[in-house]
């Protein structure tokens, strides 16, 4: 009787240990952690970091444009640089000295500023530069700063031991924007391709909007397991960014 005692008192003491870190993990909170002028950075997830910063604009005023930072040990790689040089040394500086991290590489999702606008600091930190080759196609025809290596269809990079996803999948915001993906983590950086909740559908000059619905249809069906998605621009969620930014283009003409 003694020894059966002794057998419960383990497998409940057992039980409740693991139901604590359960709980931990699924309950992280997310937090501001850095905030100056020109930047933020909030943490989402143990090792998801998205940062923010502005671009003063004619038709939206001062908007705040994502990024994401993902880590794994002692490296990370960013999803889109801040909107300006400045902005990115700050984000770099932050980088190193708060996440003791080297960044392994930069990842612009697109071609527009909000994406790429601070690639030339990045380079200037002989950090490696990845992007859909579009992209770069795009970028030199604007006399952007033109990143170092291209994709014609996706890329896994490693991030410490972690696998980090950059993919396209079809046209939307613009013809070449990409999606970044965390699998250990299951996040999901969409960049502008995708939508606050709530959000208008933005500026359209360099978009197809009868593309962008179906477009956006193959990112959900390949990231069925996603439980945080970040956007472009505005608050991060969960999969219903997805099902909001196919409707809100949905049967366009």
């Amino acid at each position: 009787m003694n020894f059966i005692s002794k057998n419960i008192v383990v497998i409940l003491f057992s039980l409740i240990m693991l139901s604590c870190s359960t709980q931990s993990k699924n309950s992280f909170k997310a937090k501001k952690i850095y905030e100056s002028k020109n930047l933020i950075i909030t943490q989402i997830s143990e090792n998801c970091f998205i940062h923010t910063s502005f671009k003063q604009t004619n038709d939206f005023g001062n908007v705040p444009c994502n990024g994401l930072v993902v880590k794994d040990r002692n490296e990370t790689i960013v999803f889109d640089t801040p909107t300006n040089d400045k902005s990115s040394e700050e984000l770099i500086k932050w980088i190193n000295e708060n996440l003791d991290s080297k960044i392994k590489a930069i990842i612009p999702t697109h071609f527009h500023d909000d994406s790429l606008g601070g690639l030339m600091t990045f380079h200037k930190h002989n950090i490696s530069s990845y992007s859909y080759v579009k992209t770069i196609e795009l970028a030199r025809e604007n006399n952007f700063v033109i990143p170092e290596n291209s994709f014609n269809d996706s890329v896994i990079l490693k991030v410490g031991d972690k696998d980090v996803i950059a993919k396209f999948f079809g046209e939307g915001h613009t013809k070449d924007n990409a999606v970044g993906y965390f699998p250990s983590e299951n996040v999901l950086f969409g960049g502008c391709l995708l939508k606050e909740l709530e959000a208008g559908k933005g500026y359209l000059g360099d978009a197809n909007v009868f593309a962008w619905s179906n477009t956006v249809e193959k990112v959900k069906k390949e990231y069925p397991d996603v439980k945080i998605v970040v956007p472009g621009h505005g608050d991060y969620g969960d999969g219903k960014l997805l099902d909001y930014t196919i409707t809100l283009f949905k049967g366009q003409k």
